[in-house]
Parts: structure tokens; C-alpha cells; sequence
């Protein structure tokens, strides 16, 4: 999705933190400076904090992805927030080993979403739209996502809705997203789960914006170039920026795109998201200029009914990631755009091999985002952001390809166990009683989001976070449905 004036309305208060992007530098929060970062790349521990990192040394035993391949039978060694070692042998000197008869693999990185969102149930687009700017001045919208939205950025208090986006993140296995605003999180709040183009590892290495600058007179227009002489200058690893969402075909996104390159915005750091309206050729021209692409075919297939051209992406050399979108189109997890995009690539004539699809949200993801130094692969002295899911295939790459958000049995953010199935969570904890308990689709699970909370400040429960949204918006979407 991606944010316009041109539909003429009144900006309200949706518009002006919606369409802000990142096209700055964040300024160091606070606590960065007070704390420093742990091992795993979070802020270093309060008196009260993190009370789900456990102590000591423990494994995880079952099916593997490691950065060369799958192993059928493997421990993933973690230690101090960070991955100590992954090994075909039971590791010594480790008291506590959980046979978790799953598959283990590096947590999920949805490249492209609007968090803040995900608090709307999904919405019945009534037509089909030429482009994003036509379905954002309908009525429609207007009355179930923009007007509602408006209201519940003035009524509850900030950070509810990021926060309860997060733990819908988590239950779905993502430890890292795109998208949020910078406006929406709470002074002093460090995520939930990692924001890749926020405050990340004691950095702010990219940026962000909704829209192109519709002109050189634009006020978006001098940040657009200073972004692209920092790309230059080496001092930003991603770009994200919404470009021609729509059908093939639409003239104001081939203007759209003709403007981009007179921009000169298509660099090595750019990452687009959709560009579903760019024909093979024009594929083929940001890919020789070194553009990344972020693909989001759920969201595109139901409001324009066709999607990017991502297996000519793929076939000229551009690195591919998947960004789940937001619910009112998109779809409920990443684990779901996982098989849209799937069948999508059959369609274009691309069958995608099951390693290579869950690279798109690991390892390939990690590089887009400019992280491929810290997320995205279970390497020895890496942050331990790891997921487990059940096993129900042989292949463990092809059962993360199957998996849904209910075979999730535990997620863990540089060694925190954030979520997690609560006989587990109860033996690695450091304070066995601590999170919230969870039913998950029928299964016990364990909630701990309290590690960003100075001591004696109240952290709120996924409970408390679902009674303020409702309280103003009845309809909220419901994370386990």
C-alpha cells in the first residue's frame, strides 16, 4: 500500500503519520546510549528486563537449516542471545536439550508491510483498481480502513497498534519487519521484533519513503536526494520505496516510473516494493542498475488482479524478498504469501525450488535489507533469532514451504524466548512464571514482551492490547483465526 494526496480530501492525522516514510535519520534512542546492546543484538539488559532469556547454555534438537543446507538431524547450540554452534552431535556440556521433533530455521523477514494495520480484518475490495491511487480516494476505503484508522490514532495510546502487530508477527514466525512508522512506536520502546529499517543493531543504515516526490519542487524531493547521495557515499545499506503499484499497462505508472529514473533513484541500495506495473523490459532495466525487489502478490492479485513479474525479476539476476503487506488486502502471514507467491512464479512459468522460496524470507531477505552480516542464517556468533515449526514433511525445507502459523512452536529474538509453546518456555526460562499464557489455535503457548519495560513500569498484555483497540474499533482483526 502507499500513500496520496491527490484523491483532494482533507490530510488528517492517517495521512500525515501514514505517508511520512523514514527519509531521515532516526535520532539514537535513548536507551541505546544508556544500555548498549547485548550479544544477540538487543538492548542490554534493565534490572527487570528480558526475564525470558535464558540462563545459561541449552539446544534445540530436530531438523536444521544452516546456512549451507538441511540437516535431517541436528542441535542448534545458543548461549548468551547468539548462536554457539550447529552440530550433527549431541553438544556437551549442555544441561538442557529440547527435542522439539521439528524443523529449526533462522526466524522470518517480512520486507514489506504497514504493522499498524494489522489490526483492521481484511477487506472486500468491491473493484478492481488501475492503480494504488484509485482504490485509496474510494468511498469505500475511505469508511473501513482510513476513517477507522484516523479515529484509532487519536483514541488509543501510541504503540498499541505496532505492538499488537508485533505479536501477530510472532505468532506467524517473523522476528523481523518492514514498515512501520517511525511515529507509531512509544519514546524510549524498543520492538517487539526487529524493525529492518528502524533503529537496528546500534544503527539506522536505511531508509524509507510511501511515495516517489511528485516533482522536483516537492518538499520529499531534497530528502529523495540525500538519500541517494548516501547510498553513494556508502552511508545507507537500503532504500525501500513504493513504485508502480498497479496494472500493467497504466499510464500514471509508466509516468511513475520515468520519473524514477529521471530521479535518479534506481541504485544498488534501492529496494522497490511492488512495482507490479513494470513491464519485462523496464524488470530488466532496474535490475542492470542493481534494484532489489520486495513482492507482495496477495495484496496486488486482489486489488488489480495481477501481480509483479517476479519470475522475470528472478531470471535477470534481481534478488526477490516477500513482504506479507497488510491485512485489509494482503495476506495474514508471511507464512501464506509464502504460497501466493508460490503459485504465482508456477504461473509466470517458474518452478521454484523450496530452498529458494524460503530464502526469500531468510538468507535473501537478510541481504536485500543489508543485514546479511547479522539476520537471516544459523551461523555460529550471529544473533539467535530462530524459529521452530512442526514437522509434517520429510524435506525440511518444503515443510517450511507447507507450514501455517499454528505449527509455530517457538520464536526466539537474539535468544529471548519471545513465544513459545509453554512446557518449553517453562523449562529455558530464566523466570519460569513469567509471560502470558496463550491458546493458540487449541495449543498451550507463552507470550513474553516485557523486555523493553524499566523497571516497575507495567508492560501491557496481548490481553490489555486487544480490550484498548476493541474498545474503539470492534471489528479488530483477530490474530488466531
Amino acid at each position: 500500500m502507499a500513500g496520496d494526496d491527490s484523491d483532494g480530501r482533507t490530510r488528517g492525522r492517517f495521512d500525515r503519520e501514514y505517508g511520512a516514510g523514514v527519509p531521515v535519520e532516526l535520532p539514537t534512542p535513548p536507551e541505546v546510549v544508556e544500555f548498549g546492546l547485548d550479544a544477540g543484538g538487543r538492548i542490554r539488559s534493565r534490572p527487570t528486563d528480558m526475564s525470558s532469556t535464558p540462563a545459561g547454555p541449552y539446544a534445540l534438537h530436530g531438523a536444521v537449516i544452516t546456512a549451507t543446507g538441511a540437516m535431517s538431524s541436528g542441535y542448534l547450540v545458543i548461549d548468551g542471545g547468539v548462536v554457539a554452534a550447529v552440530q550433527a552431535s549431541e553438544p556437551a556440556g549442555v544441561d538442557r536439550v529440547i527435542e522439539t521433533d521439528g524443523v529449526i530455521l533462522p526466524g522470518l523477514i517480512d520486507l514489506h508491510g504497514h504493522p499498524e494495520f494489522n489490526v483492521f480484518a481484511a477487506w472486500e475490495p468491491p473493484q478492481l483498481f488501475a492503480n494504488r491511487y484509485r482504490w485509496r480516494s474510494s468511498d469505500v476505503y475511505h469508511q473501513l480502513v482510513r476513517d477507522p484508522q484516523d479515529v484509532l490514532l487519536t483514541k488509543v495510546p501510541t504503540g498499541t497498534q505496532l505492538r499488537y502487530a508485533e505479536i501477530r508477527a510472532l505468532a506467524g514466525g517473523v522476528t523481523a519487519v518492514q514498515g512501520a512508522s517511525g511515529n507509531a512506536r512509544k519514546a524510549g520502546s524498543e520492538p517487539l521484533v526487529r524493525n529492518v529499517d528502524l533503529w537496528i543493531f546500534g544503527a539506522h543504515r536505511a531508509r524509507s519513503m510511501i511515495d516517489l516526490p511528485s516533482s522536483t519542487t516537492g518538499r520529499d524531493f531534497p530528502r529523495l536526494q540525500q538519500i541517494v547521495t548516501d547510498i553513494g557515499a556508502g552511508r545507507l545499506d537500503a532504500f525501500y520505496l513504493h513504485l508502480c503499484e498497479g496494472r500493467r499497462g497504466d499510464e500514471r505508472s509508466g509516468n511513475e516510473f520515468h520519473r524514477f529514473l529521471e530521479m535518479g533513484a534506481a541504485t544498488p541500495a534501492t529496494v522497490l516494493i511492488h512495482a507490479s506495473a513494470l513491464d519485462a523490459d523496464q524488470i530488466h532495466q532496474v535490475a542492470e542498475a542493481g534494484c532489489k525487489l520486495v513482492w507482495s502478490p496477495q495484496s496486488n492479485l486482489r486489488l488489480y488482479a495481477e501481480t509483479t513479474l517476479a519470475a522475470e525479476a528472478i531470471a535477470a539476476g534481481m534478488p526477490v524478498g516477500l513482504g506479507a503487506d497488510w491485512l485489509p488486502s494482503g495476506s495474514t502471514s508471511l507464512l501464506a504469501e509464502m504460497k501466493v507467491a508460490r503459485r504465482q512464479l508456477a504461473r509466470q512459468g517458474l518452478a521454484v525450488a523450496p530452498a529458494d522460496l524460503v530464502g526469500m524470507v531468510t538468507s535473501g531477505a537478510a541481504a536485500i535489507a543489508g543485514l546479511g552480516d547479522h539476520l537471516g542464517e544459523l551461523t555460529p556468533g550471529r544473533p539467535a533469532d530462530v524459529l521452530v515449526l512442526e514437522r509434517h514433511h520429510d524435506d525440511p525445507y518444503e515443510n517450511v514451504c507447507q507450514a501455517e502459523p499454528s505449527w509455530v512452536e517457538m520464536v526466539l529474538i537474539g535468544g529471548d524466548i519471545t513465544y513459545g509453546r509453554a512446557d518449553w518456555y517453562t523449562r529455558l526460562a530464566a523466570e519460569p512464571d513469567s509471560g502470558e499464557n496463550l491458546l493458540a489455535w487449541g495449543k498451550a503457548m507463552r507470550l513474553d514482551c516485557r523486555f523493553d519495560a524499566p523497571p516497575g513500569v507495567p508492560v501491557p498484555s496481548l490481553a490489555d492490547l486487544r480490550a484498548a483497540l476493541t474498545a474503539v474499533y470492534p471489528p479488530v482483526g483477530p490474530i488466531y483465526a
